[in-house]
């Protein structure tokens, strides 16, 4: 990338412990969603499970319709729709209704489905999600574009199928694809040049698995005639700040081992071992998580830049290892104190300080001139009339 621009984004499933009051976690997350557009992050992404107990969307459209009109700026998506689950034509639909209703805001990330209960609940054998996202995502493109669609697979039928309204957003709205583990993310995005939402971690190993992805997904997409662009690459990272390390620490002890137990319990791939000892220091040690000061989390930034070789946007899991007032206080030092760094955003107002400071003496003494000179005139206006009056 010749210049870095990182946005800035949530990855919002969400994480919720079952020992709190279900109404008032989704209530949270959308005044979360409220916080974050006044702190001017650009996007969040918005997750579709139905069991497991800890993940509570079901309905992402329905959550990202409410949350419109409670927020003003940031974008809103999918994150991930999960395609196996829906008929490509209904879902398209609801989508461009979406984008309408956002004016433009809606964005749609789309994946396979990430937990295997879900499949199993509807009659979905887990090794035919990826060959079904695949399907669906193909009709879904062409619907977006206009196209009349005529597809007959084992689990949906499509007979002269078009739109009755095109999106709101010309062309279409943007779409993204999960990619995590498999390569089958990275090659779908690629085939239709949309974007990649690199989800599961920024460990090292990690990062050397989502960049091997967008290299593949840079080869796909030219040879399918796409100009591949680093933009649109999102990679979702976990971080909590604080105005210390030992302050970080000691917010994350709130939520870290109901978030760790989650995924060595329900959920597919664990993102902390089942025999770690202390959470909060392997995730730190390991590098899987930022855990400390703006600082840690700029330098955390600047390594996972470094190693992908450039990115478009920066999201952060949204996982509520720590209570609600120290969470919102994280996002805010984010939006402060990390995301200038990298959006130019506090460059001129440092350059023009600078300027200030190194002129000071010459500019002082500009300025006692000028104060002095119209004492002198005003004494000297004063010395004129007096004379005048004696005079008289």
């Amino acid at each position: 990338m010749s210049e870095l621009y990182l946005r800035s984004g949530i990855f919002l499933a969400p994480f919720h412990n079952h020992d709190e009051n279900p109404t008032l976690s989704m209530e949270r997350d959308l005044e979360l969603l409220e916080h974050l557009d006044r702190l001017n992050y650009h996007e969040a992404w918005i997750g579709e499970h139905h069991s497991g107990g800890f993940e509570l969307i079901a309905c992402p459209e329905m959550f990202i319709a409410a949350a419109a009109q409670r927020t003003r700026h940031i974008r809103l998506g999918t994150g991930v729709v999960s395609l196996p689950y829906h008929n490509p034509f209904m879902l398209a639909d609801r989508m461009v209704q979406l984008d309408h209703m956002t004016r433009g805001r809606a964005m749609m990330g789309v994946g396979p489905g990430a937990l295997v209960h879900d499949a199993l609940k509807i009659g979905i054998e887990p090794g035919e999600q990826r060959r079904m996202m695949n399907e669906s995502f193909d009709c879904i493109v062409r619907l977006l574009n206009g196209e009349i669609v005529n597809k007959k697979t084992d689990w949906f039928n499509l007979t002269d199928a078009q739109l009755q309204l095109r999106p709101y957003t010309r062309p279409t709205m943007e779409l993204a694809v999960a990619a995590a583990r498999s390569p089958s993310g990275s090659l779908l995005a690629g085939r239709y040049g949309v974007g990649m939402l690199s989800i599961g971690g920024t460990s090292p190993m990690a990062m050397e698995r989502h960049t091997e992805n967008w290299g593949l997904y840079e080869e796909t997409a030219r040879a399918n005639g796409h100009t591949p662009d680093r933009r649109n690459w999102r990679v979702v990272g976990l971080f909590h700040i604080a105005d210390t390390r030992e302050q970080a620490r000691a917010n994350v002890r709130f939520g870290v081992q109901a978030f760790a137990n989650y995924f060595h319990d329900v959920a597919t791939f664990p993102i902390i071992p089942p025999e770690v000892g202390d959470p909060i220091e392997w995730l730190i040690e390991s590098g899987t998580a930022c855990i400390g000061t703006p600082d840690d989390a700029i330098a955390y930034v600047d390594r996972l830049v470094a190693g992908s070789g450039g990115f478009g946007v920066l999201c952060e899991l949204a996982q509520n290892w720590a209570d609600w007032e120290a969470t919102k206080r994280h996002y805010e030092l984010m939006a402060r104190f990390v995301h200038p760094k990298y959006q130019q955003s506090r460059e001129l107002l440092r350059g023009s300080y600078d300027y200030a400071t190194s002129h000071h003496v010459d500019f002082t003494g500009q300025a006692s001139a000028a104060i002095q000179k119209e004492i002198d005139r005003h004494a000297a206006s004063r010395a004129g009339t007096g004379k005048r009056e004696a005079a008289e």
